[in-house]
């Protein structure tokens, strides 16, 4: 089974963003698993804190998650043309200490809805030299960015568009193919 952590930018319950990634999770193809992390509870990083009470539980939960994935799955809003404060701020944390050697080659691929017309290109953009940094191995295959999102979502933030969920279909396959591949490798 190859399984792949999924994490999705935005707090909003009906975000457009969690029900891509729940899109992606329900149209995983057979012998791949999506779990969808959960950053609602991850606090603002503070380095007092963090000398004072060490890793969140939150935090410790998702570094526990992505340690036993294969491959780690960015639902991206994008604000201001960039990366949301919240997801950065789960990623620092995440990465924080022993977390760090978490991210150490690990395949990531990003995707990402927006209400606007350019599907969260620069926030998709602007990750890079974090996955950078982090060391990971990007996903330069494969890149989803739905935009003018507003229309193909219920109210609940379940994505209802057809052709939309065969492109997050698609896209899950091939990460998870490349995950295949990758494992692989010496």
């Amino acid at each position: 089974m190859t399984t792949i952590l999924g994490l999705s930018g935005s707090l909003r319950r009906a975000s457009l963003n969690g029900g891509l990634l729940r899109a992606a999770r329900d149209s995983a193809p057979g012998g791949v698993r999506v779990i969808i992390g959960d950053i609602t509870r991850v606090p603002l990083y503070n380095g007092d804190e963090e000398a004072a009470h060490g890793t969140p539980p939150a935090v410790a939960a998702l570094n526990e998650q992505l340690a036993q994935a294969d491959g780690l799955l960015l639902a991206t809003p994008e604000y201001n043309n960039g990366i949301p404060g919240v997801f950065k701020n789960v990623i620092d944390w995440m990465s924080r200490g022993e977390g760090l050697a978490l991210f150490a080659g690990k395949p990531v691929a990003v995707m990402g809805a927006s209400p606007g017309g350019f599907g969260t290109t620069q926030a998709q953009t602007h990750w890079w030299p974090v996955l950078r940094t982090l060391k990971t191995r990007p996903w330069w295959d494969g890149r989803l960015m739905v935009s003018r999102a507003g229309g193909l979502f219920d109210a609940d933030g379940n994505l209802t568009d057809d052709k939309t969920r065969a492109l997050v279909a698609d896209f899950v396959a091939g990460f998870a193919a490349s995950l295949s591949r990758g494992k692989d490798r010496p």
